[in-house]
């Protein structure tokens, strides 16, 4: 399954990542080595983790890298709260819908792969 870029969920994953960089460049710069940081490294988690795990032998090393995909699609979550919170992110309703698809998209893989025998 060396063809992720075919997968949804990693199309969806990078857009995601475009829009977290775009979103966090306005952040203050005290910002820079704290939340800023670490949104940008879990969205480019995701991505990486759905391409790394499809790259592999087997569904069952794919299904480890899809679970830990899925982690930093929570951590992001976590964070992007915490951004809206002291108002860092004004608005954060589009960038949750993408999250949510993506995390939809991973789970429907997951599902797949445990069903294939």
């Amino acid at each position: 399954m060396g063809d992720y870029p075919k997968l949804e969920a990693w199309q969806m994953a990078m857009d995601l990542v475009e829009e977290v960089y775009k979103r966090t460049r306005s952040f203050p710069k005290e910002e820079l080595f704290g939340l800023t940081s670490q949104m940008r490294r879990a969205v480019v988690s995701i991505p990486s983790n759905i391409a790394e795990g499809a790259s592999l032998a087997g569904s069952k090393e794919f299904l480890h890298f899809l679970h830990v995909a899925r982690g930093s699609a929570s951590e992001l979550e976590t964070q992007l709260l915490l951004a809206k919170r002291p108002g860092l992110l004004s608005e954060t309703d589009e960038l949750m819908a993408s999250l949510t698809r993506v995390k939809r998209l991973i789970n429907g893989l997951i599902r797949s792969l445990k069903e294939t025998p």
